[in-house]
This record gives C-alpha cells, structure tokens and sequence, in this order.
C-alpha cells in the first residue's frame, strides 16, 4: 500500500489480553527497521479487564506526531469485531479495514497468535521486507513463542492474498 500522503497511518484495535500493545510494538520495529521514522501512541481503556484498546501506528520520511487523525488511517486492524463501528471513523475512505474474518476460524494452532496471524496479513498490503517484520517479531516475542508466531504470521500472510 502506497498512502497518499507521506505518513502511512495505522490502526490496531481490539479488547485488553488480544496482543494491541505487542502488535504495534513489532509493527513499529519492522517500520523502523525498513528504515522509516516512526511514532506510536496507545489507548488502554480498561485494557485489563478486557476494555478496548487502540495503538496507532504512523511511519514514513518524516513523522511528527503519533496519533492518527480521525478519518486518516490507512489501514483499521480490528481484533474484536464489537470494535469495528467504533473504530470505523478513524480510517480514511479509500483506507484498508483488516478483521479477523481472513483467517479461518480452526486454522490458528495457538489462538493466543491472532495478533501475530493479522500482522501477517497487514505485512501483505504494506511496503516492509518480510525479513523485517520476522526479526521485529523475534525481538519482541521469546525464542519458546518464535516457531507458532511464525507460522502464524504466514498464515496471516496467505489468507489475505486474494484470489
């Protein structure tokens, strides 16, 4: 995805336990590590109790401020899908809405790697090396958690191909 403007903005939302926060910080790391500035911001909410929760993620040459202005994002990564109305007019009309309806429901062999699954296929309609968003996740994930979030990140990748 080529944003119309400078700054690719990106939206991560869900409920508290879902994986937003981790999300984001390996979106951020692979966006830094493909060599863009980047600025992210997170709304917790009453995250721990299962509240919602918003990270917005902006990279590109140059980005000033970390959050997303409303109706600017160029892609909404949802989650939950109680969160998709709600976070609907923070993406922008041409904007891409990613939910967990391309990955089928028994495909995952850890549900607990649906944030990584949906990194997957977000890393299908941005510009960043899959090598970057592989050694962002290693970064921030233990070694135990490496094997099961890389396959799930390919499975995120091959169910957003279209057909």
């Amino acid at each position: 995805m080529t944003s119309t403007h400078s700054t690719t903005n990106i939206v991560i939302a869900g409920l508290g336990g879902q994986g937003i926060i981790t999300a984001s910080d390996i979106l951020a790391e692979a966006a830094f590590r493909a060599g863009f500035d980047v600025k992210k911001s997170e709304l917790h909410g009453m995250s721990q109790r299962g509240g919602s929760v918003t990270s917005d993620v902006r990279f590109g040459e140059r980005v000033l401020s970390p959050m997303v202005p409303a109706g600017e994002a160029d892609v909404l990564l949802v989650l939950e899908p109680t969160q998709i109305e709600i976070n609907r007019p923070l993406l922008r009309a041409e904007g891409v809405l990613l939910t967990t309806d391309v990955i089928p429901p028994d495909a995952l062999k850890n549900k607990k790697s649906l944030n990584v699954a949906m990194l997957g296929a977000l890393s299908g309609v941005l510009e960043i090396d899959e090598d970057h968003w592989l050694n962002a996740m290693h970064a921030h994930l233990a070694e135990k958690l490496h094997r099961i979030n890389d396959e799930a990140f390919e499975l995120g990748r091959r169910c957003a191909q279209p057909d």
